[in-house]
C-alpha cells in the first residue's frame, strides 16, 4: 500500500471515527442534561450549546461520508431502465454535481468560518467560528471523494450484503 493512500485512509478513519466520538459525547451529554434536570433541577450552562456544536459537526461529517459510501438518494428504479453507457454518463453528472457541492462548501464554509471568528458563542465564549469550521473541511472532503470516484477509484469502505445475495 502506498505512502499516499495509507496516510489518506488515515484521514479519512480518524474523520469517521471524530464523528462516531461526536455522536457518544451528545449522547452522553443530553443524557446527563436530562438526568441533572429531572433530578436536581440543574442544567450545565454549556450542554445545549455544545450538544448543539456536536449536532452540526456530526451531521456535516455524515453528509461527506454519506458521499464516499455513495449513500445519496437515487431513483433506481428509472435508471435501471436505461442503457449502461447512460448511466455511466449520468454518474459522471452525479460526481460533478458532487464535486461542485464539495467546493461551494469549502468557498462559502470558509467566508462564513472567517465572518464568525469574531463573535462569540454565549454559553462557553468559544469563538463562533468553530460552528462553521465543519463547512469547509466536509467541502474538501466531499471534493476528494467525488473526485476519487470520478476517476473511477472505489471509495465504500463499509460493504453491506445486498438483499438477496447468497451470504
Amino acid at each position: 500500500m502506498s505512502l499516499l493512500r495509507k496516510i489518506a485512509l488515515g484521514i479519512d478513519s480518524w474523520m469517521e471515527s471524530a464523528a462516531l466520538i461526536g455522536l457518544l459525547c451528545m449522547i452522553l451529554i443530553v443524557t446527563t442534561q436530562v438526568l441533572t434536570r429531572k433530578l436536581f433541577h440543574f442544567v450545565f450552562f454549556w450542554s445545549e450549546e455544545v450538544t448543539m456544536l456536536l449536532l452540526i459537526w456530526f451531521s456535516f461529517m455524515g453528509i461527506a461520508i454519506g458521499f464516499r459510501e455513495k449513500l445519496h438518494l437515487g431513483i433506481d428504479s428509472f435508471t435501471q431502465k436505461l442503457p449502461a453507457s447512460v448511466n455511466k454518463a449520468l454518474d459522471t453528472i452525479i460526481e460533478a454535481v458532487i464535486l461542485a457541492f464539495g467546493a461551494y462548501l469549502v468557498y462559502y464554509g470558509w467566508g462564513f468560518t472567517v465572518m464568525m471568528n469574531d463573535s462569540e458563542l454565549p454559553a462557553t465564549g468559544w469563538p463562533n467560528s468553530i460552528l462553521y469550521a465543519i463547512m469547509p473541511l466536509t467541502g474538501i472532503m466531499t471534493c476528494v471523494y467525488s473526485l476519487l470516484q470520478l476517476f473511477g477509484i472505489e471509495t465504500k469502505r463499509h460493504h453491506h450484503i445486498q438483499e438477496g445475495s447468497s451470504e
